[in-house]
């Protein structure tokens, strides 16, 4: 079986870092402030979706300001690294003991999940990867297609795990069975709404559904 893991607010308790970084490079470039509720919504997606999802009106070069205002902070702020949830670790080298193939699917660019699986040592844990600066934005299905292709595995071989909406959209679109956990950025109600398989609010029961 290959289990897709998103990462933020799924195996990493990195929720808070994120909507404090945003709200830090909206207040820099002195934008209309943002909720925490606001910022949490838009966790997930890529980054320049997340913005103009925010801020709908505006223009691109707005778009990559806050980008880079957000990147920088967001740098300096991983300094200090997140850490996993509680059990994840132990979660994930049980998996890959019962011989499951482990991959990431995330809302992250390319260089910032491969920084933070340097500071891990986790580089070569993941049997494959996609971030979305490589492909489309979840909700779309084009990441975990990708995925599939590259593994070699069907749709009906594969399950998504994640914690917002949008990663159970993306796996509906994509025929892929859905996990969802519920300590994330998203409500449980929003996750239940695309019938995952279970719904989870401890990372280690996925030993139990698997």
């Amino acid at each position: 079986m290959l289990l897709i893991f998103d990462w933020d607010g799924t195996l990493l308790d990195s929720t808070a870092k994120i909507v404090a970084c945003m709200q830090a490079a909206i207040a820099e470039l002195a934008l209309e402030p943002r909720s925490r509720a606001q910022v949490q919504e838009i966790i997930g997606l890529g980054l320049p979706e997340a913005i103009r999802h925010l801020y709908p009106m505006i223009e691109q070069s707005g778009v990559e300001r806050l980008q880079q205002a957000y990147a920088a902070h967001f740098v300096e702020a991983d300094q200090v690294p997140c850490s996993f949830y509680e059990g994840v670790m132990d979660t994930l080298l049980t998996l890959k003991a019962r011989n499951h193939q482990l991959a990431v699917a995330t809302g992250k660019s390319r260089k910032g999940l491969n920084r933070v699986l340097s500071n891990l040592s986790l580089q070569a844990f993941f049997d494959a990867s996609r971030c979305a600066d490589e492909t489309r934005s979840k909700p779309h299905p084009l990441m975990l297609e990708e995925l599939l292709l590259e593994m070699s595995v069907k749709a009906g071989d594969a399950i998504m795990i994640g914690d917002t909406e949008f990663d159970m959209a993306m796996a509906r679109n994509a025929g892929v069975e859905r996990i969802a956990v519920s300590y994330g950025a998203h409500d449980k109600e929003r996750l239940l709404n695309y019938q995952p398989r279970y719904c989870l609010d401890y990372f280690p029961h996925l030993l139990d559904c698997i």
